[in-house]
């Protein structure tokens, strides 16, 4: 039984029989995780080892009538969408940083039947409002052939976004954002960079650059990017700031 026969079956027993009655003329949940599933496909981004990071929160925006349509049903259906996206992720054998949490929520200007799904890698705290599923049983973030400290030894390296104009932004362990705003870790005065551009997640041994959905876009060596491992050496650009990422050590 495919990912998605098991989500319809769950789906049946979640609303007791009126399955047919209550998604009638709403958007189908089985819609939603096809669509969570293409976004995880769809940022795919490749670690050192070969493994493959797909991106583990994933935000639903309902119209506003589908949303109140489905709103008894919104923490129990959010349960089912983040362990069948989970189980689906374990079969393509693709990494994820923490657990699959799935949020729905209100979009306000979305017509009846409309839906968005908004991905990206999370790595802090849990949200408030959505459901987080345990990952499924294949490697954690943390792998092999990265740029940490060696097992056993050693401090950690020195990772660090040098500017054009030499400036130096070292990075901590966590999750670093860059931006223009007031909420930016790191704010870079540059009309061309959103409040919220893109965020920096350093776990000690790899740093994955995530874009927050910015006007536009985040470059990496050229090319725009979701979610990517970096690279030392790798060059980083926003707006119009350029960042080459180091490592020493």
């Amino acid at each position: 039984m495919s990912v998605l026969q098991r989500f319809e079956k769950r789906l049946e027993g979640l609303v007791e029989g009126a399955f047919a009655k209550v998604f009638k003329g709403v958007v189908h949940p089985v819609e939603i995780l096809n669509a969570m599933q293409r976004e995880a496909e769809a940022h795919k981004a490749i670690l050192a080892g070969g493994r493959t990071l797909v991106p583990n929160r994933y935000v639903i925006d309902l119209s506003p009538y589908d949303h109140s349509r489905l709103a008894p049903y919104a923490a129990a259906l959010a349960q089912e969408l983040a362990q069948s996206q989970a189980e689906f992720i374990g079969e393509q054998a693709w990494t994820v940083y923490g657990d699959v949490i799935v949020e729905i929520e209100r979009g306000d200007g979305l017509d009846t039947g409309m839906f968005r799904v908004t991905a990206e890698v999370f790595t802090g705290a849990e949200p408030g409002g959505g459901y987080d599923a345990p990952p499924p049983a294949y490697p954690a973030y943390e792998q092999p052939g990265g740029y940490g400290p060696p097992a056993g030894g050693g401090g950690q390296r020195n990772v660090r976004l040098v500017s054009a104009d030499g400036r130096t932004y070292p990075l901590a362990i966590g999750s670093t954002v860059i931006g223009r705003g007031d909420q930016a870790n790191l704010r870079l005065p540059d009309v061309g960079i959103s409040r919220r551009h893109a965020r920096l997640d350093f776990d000690g041994g790899q740093v994955v650059l995530t874009d927050l959905g910015s006007t536009n876009g985040t470059m990496v060596n050229g090319q725009r990017i979701s979610a990517v491992a970096l690279n030392p050496g790798d060059m980083i650009q926003i707006g119009t700031t350029t960042l080459t990422f180091r490592v020493d050590g």
